[in-house]
């Protein structure tokens, strides 16, 4: 591990890649986005370390690197160390989980690759909440779901607040963007995957018969967290799946959905 570098200037410029979280961290193809990927707490940045993202900087309390000293043994990234008060000037908010990770991007593998091996999809369309993509990549590793494909609408999976709340999981599920759409479906559905679309309308399959229905392979497409799927998106799926609910609902959270469906796919139900 390279030495920790100790700190006490909030406007070391060292740190700049840490600086103003709140306003800067941002996709690259947005005006001020700087595009990498930050990781909070000695968990995701553990995942971080794990994963292929190349670190390029901690920064954080004594104490946080003091329990991630083993997992930094082979990490020549500089590793920066400075109070909590200071840390807080710099980052723009108070972080009491005490340690960041900033990391370089990475190439989205081609959806080719993904498909390759994989039992379990999700496709998802407009899902815009980046707490929501997180947790749903959180589940998706929790219940073996093999990779995500994102349709149009859905928010960036590396933005920090996603990463944040997919504990580090969506660094490690495999994912790419569907700039065909809903085109690229057709090439999911040469891969062996049937599309099944999950939707509350009556009519639709129940889920626990969609094994049964599906076979072996499935890729489970999702819609956005206020209307659902598109038209256009239900007419291109091979049949629709719903959750059965009591009377009086509708509907679920996106990423509650997600998990239900997930456990019954994947063979864990």
């Amino acid at each position: 591990m390279a030495p920790l570098i100790y700190l006490d200037d909030p406007a070391d410029g060292r740190l700049d890649e840490f600086r103003d979280l709140t306003t800067a961290d941002r996709r690259p193809d947005r005006p001020g986005g700087r595009g990498l990927v930050i990781a909070e707490g000695t968990v995701v940045v553990r995942r971080l370390l794990e994963s292929r993202y190349r670190v390029r900087a901690l920064l954080g309390v004594e104490r946080r690197f003091a329990e991630l000293a083993d997992d930094l043994a082979d990490v020549t990234a500089p590793a920066y160390v400075t109070s909590a008060d200071t840390m807080a000037e710099v980052v723009g908010f108070h972080l009491n989980r005490g340690v960041l990770a900033v990391a370089d991007r990475v190439p989205q593998p081609p959806l080719t690759e993904i498909l390759a091996g994989a039992r379990v999809l999700a496709v998802l369309e407009g899902v815009g909440d980046h707490e929501n993509l997180g947790s749903l990549f959180r589940n998706a590793a929790a219940l073996g779901v093999d990779g995500v494909l994102l349709g149009p609408g859905c928010a960036d999976p590396l933005y920090r607040r996603s990463v944040r709340v997919s504990m580090g999981h969506v660094l490690r599920v495999p994912f790419t963007r569907l700039d065909d759409w809903p085109g690229a479906l057709e090439v999911v559905r040469e891969h062996g995957f049937p599309i099944a679309a999950l939707t509350p309308r009556p009519g639709a399959v129940e889920l626990t018969k969609l094994p049964s229905v599906a076979g072996e392979r499935v890729a489970l497409m999702l819609g956005s967290e206020g209307h659902g799927l598109s038209e256009q998106a239900l007419a291109s799926a091979d049949l629709a799946v719903r959750i059965p609910m009591a009377g009086g609902v509708d509907s679920l959270n996106i990423a509650t959905a997600a998990a239900v469906a997930f456990y019954e796919v994947t063979g864990r139900g």
